[in-house]
């Protein structure tokens, strides 16, 4: 878990470095390209919450703290429910694999669209709390937002023609349900296991899976 500044900066630093090697492993695959960025956006992503912790405990200026938090929310909650399902979408085969992702690209839009009207019209907000950081914004239907969300990011998982990618998937749904029975108002902040678990694997992937090796295990 982020339990601090310290642990968000080694996750941080492992997950990019992660995510640099998923990169470097691409080999000509472009439809890997987005899954192969993901990490990369992972660790950024930790990165930046330091600056977050270190904003709100008077260790960077203000301004650099709120910077920082715009920047984490913006990765959070607009980048990532577009990002995740269009990469998936990349990845699909055939037209009829790739239609049964158009929903969760266009949901994760909707989502993504949703958040960001909500950051703009204010207040967004972060908070110190015992072992972890508390965003807050003015969100209306929270509870369904956050749904869709997920439906949007592991949806797009579950249902890829590809069995390592759907079990990837129900990992991600685990993840998801076992970080909201942690904390709710905590959920945003506590992406550090998440992030390293889901980087290594997707740099497993890229690593030693052979250029166009791996079959769909359904050709529709």
């Amino acid at each position: 878990m982020c339990f601090s500044p310290q642990a968000d900066l080694v996750a941080g630093i492992g997950v990019t470095a992660i995510g640099v090697d998923a990169c470097r492993n691409i080999r000509g695959r472009s439809d890997h390209l987005l899954l192969a960025t993901l990490p990369l956006i992972l660790g950024v992503h930790e990165l930046i919450e330091d600056f977050v912790w270190w904003g709100l405990q008077g260790h960077v200026p203000h301004e650099v703290g709120r910077v920082a938090l715009w920047a984490y929310l913006a990765i959070a909650f607009v980048v990532l429910p577009v990002f995740v399902p269009l990469a998936v979408f990349m990845l699909e085969p055939t037209v009829h694999r790739r239609r049964r992702m158009v929903p969760f690209v266009a949901l994760g839009g909707v989502v993504s669209t949703v958040l960001l009207v909500a950051m703009l019209s204010g207040p967004v907000s972060a908070a110190l709390h015992p072992w972890h950081l508390s965003y807050s914004i003015d969100l209306h239907h929270g509870g369904l937002v956050v749904g869709l969300y997920v439906v949007a990011i592991c949806g797009a998982l579950l249902f890829s023609g590809y069995r390592h990618i759907a079990l990837f998937g129900v990992a991600n749904l685990a993840a998801v349900v076992a970080l909201a029975a942690l904390t709710i108002d905590g959920f945003a902040s506590l992406w550090c296991v998440y992030a390293a678990i889901s980087a290594g694997a997707i740099a497993l992937h890229m690593r030693y899976a052979k250029p166009h090796s791996a079959k769909p295990y359904v050709l529709t």
